[in-house]
């Protein structure tokens, strides 16, 4: 039997679910395996409780214009809960539309204004507003590399996005551009970070090609639940790159 074990929330897992981000669970249980844990999984939907105490981690995903509509509606009632989740320091990964909604706001494919959660400081924009070169007026899509400042390491992944994010003054970037568009194509960064709450537009899904992002997320997790617990062999697992 494992020694540890965490519970994630999979929010509006059935809606939001467009790029495969369920990959990311699959690949949190795999390494999570690896560290002696495993993890509990529960969806959380429409006119679901969420309650952050109840949790260890979060996965929130993506999905298209109307899901997210729909997501948009309900989050009003789980916002309080998830800005108490993310200021507890317990590890969230927002992908691509879960990104945009955990944020003031978003406007979307028909220039509607659509209230985030309000629980991080971005906002995002459509192509169209603030560039009218056409250009430049398309998806964000293809092949993405991405530096994180903090640890040196090089995230891989696949960007497709129309919009275009910009960070707020209490967040930090996941990493500088190397290659692809990131963000919003003009200020070189891509997702953000925010105590233990990191964001991306990284399909793929992201976890899968990126293990040691899954790594740095289980660790946090386990030691915010395991204070008293000794966590150096887990801290020594060497992730193979599978980029």
């Amino acid at each position: 039997m494992a020694q540890y074990h965490l519970r994630l929330a999979h929010l509006y897992g059935n809606l939001l679910n467009t790029y495969g981000d369920e990959g990311n669970i699959l690949a949190l249980k795999y390494y999570a395996q690896q560290m002696g844990a495993e993890i509990e999984v529960q969806l959380i939907s429409i006119e679901e409780d969420f309650h952050a105490d109840d949790f260890d981690l979060a996965l929130f995903g993506g999905g298209q214009d109307y899901e997210q509509l729909v997501v948009s509606k309900d989050l009003p009632h789980k916002a309080a809960e998830l800005k108490k989740f993310i200021e507890a320091d317990k590890p969230l990964l927002a992908i691509c539309g879960g990104y945009q909604l955990l944020g003031q706001y978003y406007v979307d494919a028909n220039g509607q204004k659509i209230p985030g959660a309000g629980a991080l400081d971005h906002y995002t924009l459509t192509q169209s507003q603030q560039r009218t070169d056409s250009a430049n007026a398309t998806r964000f899509i293809g092949d993405i590399t991405i530096k994180n400042k903090e640890t040196g390491q090089l995230y891989h992944g696949f960007e497709n996005h129309n919009g275009r994010t910009f960070l707020g003054p209490k967040e930090r970037p996941l990493g500088i551009v190397q290659e692809g568009h990131g963000n919003n194509g003009e200020d070189q960064t891509e997702g953000a970070i925010y105590k233990h709450t990191y964001c991306s537009y990284f399909h793929g899904p992201i976890l899968t090609r990126n293990g040691e992002l899954a790594k740095r997320m289980l660790l946090q997790a386990l030691e915010l639940k395991y204070p008293t617990a000794d966590f150096s062999q887990q801290k020594a697992l060497k992730i193979a790159p599978t980029f």
